[in-house]
């Protein structure tokens, strides 16, 4: 994205969005430092516990955008979204349970824990983006790809993490410039006309294909607490995505 930014400045392209400003300092120094922390808190969360479910847990940041949205930025939650917000809820706790069904624990795994925890990192992210949306995209972008790549980069090499082979750079790029930058360039612009918590809702497809992915390529089980959860789970999503 960096590049396609000195691209559009030397390529003598007709620049109409407003650039970031003194006042968008503090908007965009927390959406660096949640961005930051999420990840790492999604990562060490994955490790006790399955994609599958880690996948479907990260729709609570339904949940986590729209109350931010709805207590600190004065954003409306009509009836809808507040079904939504509750079944989602039922939903992730039948989730986090650690166990394969009901009957076998009744406690919260700590993994699924660590992932709600990124899931609120990035439902208050979304509503500091949103702060900033109709500033230039594609400059959002790249601070948030520099601010948060080189902190965490930093948080890795701090802990004793290794570079990855040289041959596996360029498909990590081309990884992170699809699935990181292009997909908050057009989030963004989504938050710009719909809002935070709306997009929010329209970007939970995506935790959907990730189970399904799990299921296909990881070979993890399928359980009927799962499909409890997920039933639940795309019903709130739906909800949400219907309007206020």
């Amino acid at each position: 994205m960096g590049v396609m930014m000195v691209a559009r400045r030397f390529g003598r392209i007709t620049r109409t969005e407003q650039r970031l400003g003194r006042k968008d300092v503090p908007f965009a120094v927390a959406m660096v430092v949640l961005d930051i922390a999420a990840p790492i808190l999604m990562m060490y969360g994955l490790r006790d516990c399955l994609a599958a479910n880690t996948a479907l847990l990260n729709n609570f940041e339904i949940v986590a955008t729209a109350l931010i949205a709805l207590l600190f930025f004065r954003e409306a939650v009509g009836r809808r979204l507040w079904a939504a917000i509750g079944l989602v809820t039922v939903a992730s706790i039948l989730l986090s349970l650690d166990g394969g069904s009901v009957g076998e624990a009744f406690h919260f795994s700590k993994g699924s824990l660590l992932v709600l925890g990124a899931t609120v990192c990035w439902g208050l992210e979304n509503n500091c983006t949103r702060q900033i949306a109709d500033r230039d995209p594609m400059q959002i972008v790249t601070v948030k790809g520099f601010g948060s790549g080189f902190g965490a980069l930093g948080i890795a090499l701090a802990i004793g993490e290794c570079f990855p082979a040289g041959k596996h750079i360029a498909i990590l790029l081309l990884l992170g410039f699809v699935a990181y930058g292009l997909s908050i360039y057009c989030y963004t612009y989504a938050q710009r006309i719909i809002g935070a918590a709306r997009t929010s809702t329209y970007y939970a497809l995506a935790p959907f294909i990730g189970a399904v992915l799990s299921f296909l390529l990881l070979g993890e089980p399928l359980t009927p607490l799962f499909l409890l959860a997920a039933t639940v789970m795309a019903i709130g999503c739906w909800l949400a995505a219907q309007g206020k």
